[in-house]
């Protein structure tokens, strides 16, 4: 075997089987000199892979635990054993594990070959997961596609059935993938509702990734917040929201000029419907940049005098006077 790199892998591959190989059996599978498997023990050495030797006649080696986790190589069987046991626990979040478990089902079925895919899909097909009860489950492949676009990042197309029955087909830039023990979220940033939005990937079909690359925007809160303060605000029922705003409607973001009310010109009121927590509505109209005044509901209010009170303290650390 001439092909230095192919005998490395060769070589590497027989390494992470569990055993110890003397030096005289690794130069035969591999029609090479003992002295070129010296050699190329020394490169994967200097790779990072951790080569134990061990002295006597004929000597031997093996590969041993080390600082740092090394690629892998994997065979047909192995591949398939793993993704399948990664696919059959992503739908299920597990806590502490879940988005490390995502993130390598991603990884692994990216390089997977269409043949052993097929494989995977017909051994899971055959199995059946018990579920939590409440009928939600998740599909792995979309889990897998929505990693991938956090991770391009990349731009994502899917259909989207909300909790009242209501379709709808989303175009969004994906944040982050968050899971609460029993669910995944997506966080993401939604084109054309130009707002951040929470959606249950149990309600997501037909997910794919359009090629479109995008600049990560800022997210105004951790994405595990977001989706904590979303959830409370799921559970109330829609309050209206009543605002005035020292601007002309032209000046209003989309999602505030299509609750204008007619006006001057100079000042606008808007009025609409809200379910989420009043603290997240008050910091969404406090990014317009815009002055405004809350008229209605009080909790509304009172979230808006408790915001301004924090970013106030904010201010005021460090001031000198």
């Amino acid at each position: 075997m001439t092909d230095t790199p192919g005998r490395l892998l060769s070589l590497l591959s027989l390494l992470q089987t569990p055993r110890e190989w003397p030096g005289s059996e690794l130069a035969q599978r591999l029609h090479v000199s003992a002295r070129t498997i010296r050699r190329d023990i020394e490169r994967l050495r200097d790779l990072g892979y951790p080569v134990e030797a061990t002295l006597g006649a004929e000597g031997g080696y093996r590969l041993v635990a080390g600082a740092a986790m090394p690629p892998l190589l994997l065979d047909d069987e192995e591949a398939v054993a793993i993704a399948v046991g990664l696919r059959a626990g992503a739908g299920h979040a597990i806590e502490g594990v879940e988005e490390a478990s995502v993130r390598a089902l991603a990884k692994l079925e990216q390089v997977l070959p269409s043949r052993l895919r097929h494989r995977v899909s017909a051994l899971q097909s055959a199995t059946i997961a018990l579920s939590r009860g409440d009928g939600a489950s998740v599909d792995p492949r979309t889990l897998t596609t929505m990693a991938a676009a956090v991770a391009g990042p990349e731009r994502l197309r899917f259909a989207y059935r909300a909790g009242n029955g209501a379709e709808s087909r989303r175009l969004v830039e994906p944040y982050r993938l968050v899971s609460t023990g029993s669910r995944w979220y997506l966080v993401a940033y939604d084109l054309e509702r130009e707002d951040w939005r929470t959606f249950r990937v149990d309600r997501v079909d037909e997910a794919f990734a359009t090629g479109a690359r995008f600049a990560r925007r800022d997210l105004p809160m951790e994405a595990e917040e977001f989706v904590r303060r979303g959830l409370r605000g799921g559970e109330k029922q829609p309050y209206r929201v009543e605002v005035d705003f020292a601007a002309g409607p032209a000046e209003l973001p989309a999602w505030l000029r299509a609750a204008a009310l007619p006006g001057d010109g100079t000042r606008t009121s808007v009025s609409f419907e809200s379910a989420d927590a009043p603290e997240w509505t008050v910091a969404r109209l406090a990014l317009t940049g815009l002055a405004f005044t809350v008229r209605e509901p009080a909790e509304l209010r009172a979230a808006a005098g408790a915001l301004a009170a924090r970013l106030t303290g904010a201010a005021a650390v460090g001031d000198p006077g």
